[in-house]
């Protein structure tokens, strides 16, 4: 493959915290258009790698690219204009606004009016249509008027999905879609997400592996902070040393 068929690329990132190393020289291409997972065992260093491709951290060496582009000095903010998005690790939803004004206030954000919130309610109104759309699309049609607070654990995981996709996002990362949902939950939600991939380049961290399983086309093992394998599903879970590193798997 070239250059081109990577979404999000890191090069031998490393973060380390005084003498403790959280992430060593971690290598990972995401194919353009794919659902790439990115697992381990408890400890493994999944979080922080996804906070360094988000730049909510800084890498103490290697470098990040979008399409190419090379966005290891950038801001959050500013790699998240670029369509590098992440959702779940902090809810992009307000409790008690509906779920039409949540996804607007995301909508906003796009049309350059994010925090003028003195504007008259005709101001915005134009959004509306875009925002019953995303609604509809993630399962939330006739809830346009349900306080987020209201809702149920999946129904408000469907909403950030909307509040996500507001942003227009080239490539999503999913951290822990799945976490803490009833197994009723589950498979809306992979459905939901495999919906959206459509077009879109998607990263999930995911500990529940019949999501990983039936999502994923390809997977990155990682092993205190360190890439241990890649590959398919079938050769992942397969793999001795990917059994014995989850057999003796510590808590974060």
């Amino acid at each position: 493959m070239t250059q081109s068929d990577y979404a999000l690329e890191a090069r031998n990132l490393s973060k380390s915290f005084g003498g403790f190393h959280a992430v060593k020289t971690v290598n990972l291409k995401v194919r353009r258009g794919s659902i790439h997972a990115l697992i381990g065992p408890n400890g493994a260093g999944k979080t922080t790698c996804f906070n360094l491709l988000t730049k909510t951290l800084t890498p103490t060496e290697g470098q990040v690219l979008l399409d190419g582009q090379d966005i290891t000095g950038l801001r959050s903010a500013q790699v998240a204009r670029m369509g590098l998005v992440r959702s779940f690790q902090i809810s992009a939803t307000f409790p008690h606004l509906t779920c039409l004004e949540n996804v607007r206030v995301a909508l906003q954000s796009n049309h350059g009016t994010a925090f003028k919130f003195w504007r008259s309610l005709r101001a915005v109104e134009g959004l509306n249509a875009r925002a019953r759309a995303l609604l509809e699309q993630v399962g939330l049609a006739g809830r346009e008027d349900t306080l987020a607070t209201e809702l149920s654990y999946g129904k408000k995981r469907a909403l950030e999905i909307a509040t996500t996709l507001a942003l227009d996002p080239k490539v999503m990362l999913l951290d822990e879609p799945t976490a803490g949902m009833g197994h009723e939950d589950v498979e809306p939600i992979t459905d939901l997400i495999r919906q959206v991939s459509a077009g879109r380049t998607i990263l999930i961290v995911e500990h529940n592996l019949s999501v990983v399983s039936s999502l994923c086309e390809r997977i990155t093992v990682l092993q205190h902070g360190e890439v241990l394998t890649e590959g398919t599903y079938d050769a992942v879970s397969n793999d001795p040393e990917v059994i014995t590193a989850y057999m003796g798997g510590v808590d974060d």
